[in-house]
Parts: structure tokens; C-alpha cells; sequence
């Protein structure tokens, strides 16, 4: 495996975090960024720096656009062009449809689908010039079985798939994969305080009858990152314990 420089949104914690180790365990330099969790970014870094890694921890927006110009500049100059992405960052603002505010609505649309295009209009010139490049687009079930409660989420992470297939087919032709992965329940520590009642009620409804650890998620995402993964593109990955199956 080449050594690469890979930069992975909003891992400070859960899929994110499991994917900057993951990253970091097959040799890759990794800057990560985080919004508002200090601590657990440190914890990240740690986790990395326990493997003999390079980490760079951001604090940034990841709906800013000058925001992502800045970091991926930082990244540049301190690790160079990055040539893996990882789109994780991700925000809810649940509530009922009549009752959403359009600050809701947009709020989620500008980081859980604007952000990525961003970062991956900030990254793909840089892919070009070296004609390589892994960019993985972390969705979820809700964006293709759809979810209550939470029709802005649903629209944005459905609306990645859109972006991913036209990512993959502008630059195939030069060197440049681009894939999403779509979680079902996974157990983090959001998920493990919502309790005993809905880890027995998730695990009635998937298919292997439990919740999945982001370590199985991290572990497709960096495979989807990695030089073997090169014939693979514009695919939609679930990672749902069969939850979605024949969706």
C-alpha cells in the first residue's frame, strides 16, 4: 500500500473516529476535522498517534466554504494534496414535517449535502494532477427507506447518492473512485443513551438482530479507500446488518 494523505469530516467521535484509526492502521496520514468536541478529537489523535500514525486535527465548519478552502490548505501545507476523502460530517434537526422551520431544513441540507460538495469541488483538482483519488460519501438507510421525523435528513443523505454517481462518472477517467456507504444502526454514544428498550427494539428488526459498531463501518470505508478498491465506483454500500435489503 502507498502512503497517502487522507482527510475524513466530523471525526471526533463514532464512524468518524473508527475511520481516521482505520485510515491510520493501513499507513495514511490522516487530518480529521470536529465542529464543537474538543475532547474527543484529542481522544482521536491519540488513538492515532498509538499506532506510530500522523495526525492533524481541524476545528472547522464543514458548511463554511472559505472554512474548507482554509483546511484544506493547512492540510496541504502540512501533509500535502489530499488524495482520500471521506465525507462523515453529519447534523440532525428532527421534528414532523408541517412543523420544520426552514432553518432546519437548511441547516441540515448545507452539511450533510452541500458540505460534501464542497469538499470534494475543494479536493478533485488536486486529485486530477495525480491522477488518483478515494472519496467515500457516508450516507444512511434513512435516505433510501426514508425516516419520520426526519424528512431533511432523508432528502440530504439520499441527495449523496446523486452527487456521488456524478462525481464517479466526470472523473473516472482519471484515476478518481467515488462511492457512498450507508449505515443502518450502529451503536455509538448517541445511539447507547437512547437505551436498553431501543437496542432490544433495533435488534427485532435487523436481520442479525443487533446494532452494527462503527468499526464496521470504518472497516468498508477503508476498503473503498484503498489502491484494491480501484474498480469500484458510484456504488451504493449499505453496512445495515440487512435492515434495507431490496431497497
Amino acid at each position: 500500500m502507498t502512503s497517502r494523505v487522507a482527510f475524513v469530516t466530523g471525526a471526533s467521535r463514532g464512524i468518524g473516529r473508527a475511520t481516521a484509526v482505520a485510515l491510520a492502521q493501513e499507513g495514511h496520514s490522516v487530518a480529521f476535522c470536529w465542529t464543537q468536541d474538543e475532547d474527543g478529537a484529542a481522544i482521536t489523535v491519540a488513538a492515532i498517534e498509538a499506532l506510530g500514525g500522523s495526525a492533524m486535527s481541524l476545528q472547522t465548519d464543514v458548511g463554511n466554504p472559505q472554512a474548507i478552502d482554509e483546511v484544506f490548505t493547512s492540510i496541504e501545507n502540512d501533509f500535502g494534496p489530499v488524495e482520500i476523502l471521506v465525507n462523515n460530517a453529519g447534523i440532525t434537526r428532527d421534528g414532523l414535517l408541517p412543523r420544520m422551520s426552514d432553518g432546519d431544513w437548511d441547516s441540515v441540507m448545507q452539511v450533510n449535502l452541500t458540505g460534501p460538495f464542497q469538499t470534494i469541488r475543494r479536493a478533485v483538482p488536486k486529485m486530477m494532477r495525480a491522477r488518483y483519488g478515494r472519496i467515500v460519501n457516508v450516507s444512511s438507510i434513512a435516505g433510501f427507506m426514508g425516516q419520520a421525523g426526519q424528512t431533511n435528513y432523508a432528502a440530504a443523505k439520499s441527495g449523496l447518492l446523486g452527487l456521488t454517481r456524478s462525481v464517479a462518472r466526470e472523473y473516472g477517467k482519471r484515476g478518481i473512485t467515488c462511492n457512498v456507504v450507508a449505515p443502518g444502526a450502529i451503536l455509538t454514544s448517541l445511539t447507547e443513551a437512547m437505551g436498553q428498550e431501543w437496542l432490544t427494539g433495533i435488534s427485532a428488526l435487523v436481520p442479525l438482530a443487533r446494532p452494527g459498531l462503527p468499526e464496521e463501518c470504518a472497516a468498508t470505508i477503508a476498503f473503498l479507500c484503498s489502491e484494491p478498491a480501484g474498480y469500484i465506483s458510484g456504488a451504493l454500500i449499505p453496512v445495515d446488518g440487512g435492515l434495507s435489503m431490496g431497497t
